[in-house]
């Protein structure tokens, strides 16, 4: 008896599978990248990580910088070995970590923090784009975005004039 299997996504734009290798490079890479960065949390970079921690975050640095560590670790564990179905969830949770870690890069700058080589106002704001670009990258290589986009024309939401 063989199990039943799903068929393939019908190809997209171009002709290309939504799961393409593209995304998956890019789903992987971006995985491996939230990995690593989370070991550094844990390890080596603590100190730089404790020194991005905004002032009014109540609670001690390290339980912060230990914390997001364990977050971004798991989380890039996620993109890696998530199964298809549920990657479009795993992206969303991942664009939000990286909205909700956002104002620690902002503090950065806003008070002159040197960390990560980031030594000058110049370097710090110049790092702060990169964020909205990991974003798009988290719900790019799930499919997250368009999993919304189909969810959402599914519901009959009402469409924005050249969405």
């Amino acid at each position: 008896m063989t199990a039943a299997r799903r068929p393939a996504a019908p190809p997209g734009p171009a002709g290309r599978r939504p799961g393409g290798p593209v995304r998956t490079v890019g789903r992987v890479l971006l995985g491996a990248a939230l990995a690593f960065a989370g070991t550094g949390h844990l390890t080596f970079a603590r100190q730089d990580f404790q020194a991005q921690v905004p002032a009014w975050v109540p609670l001690d640095p390290d339980v912060t910088v230990v914390g997001s560590g364990v977050v971004e670790v798991a989380l890039g564990t996620a993109l890696v070995a998530a199964p298809r179905r549920w990657r479009p969830l795993v992206g969303a949770v991942v664009a939000a970590f990286f909205v909700a870690v956002f104002p620690g890069n902002v503090s950065q700058y806003v008070t002159g923090t040197d960390a990560f080589g980031l030594d000058s106002d110049a370097k710090r704001l110049a790092r702060l784009p990169f964020q909205p670009l990991l974003v798009l990258w988290a719900l790019w290589s799930t499919g997250a975005w368009r999993t919304f986009r189909a969810w959402r024309a599914g519901r009959g939401a009402p469409r924005r004039a050249g969405a």
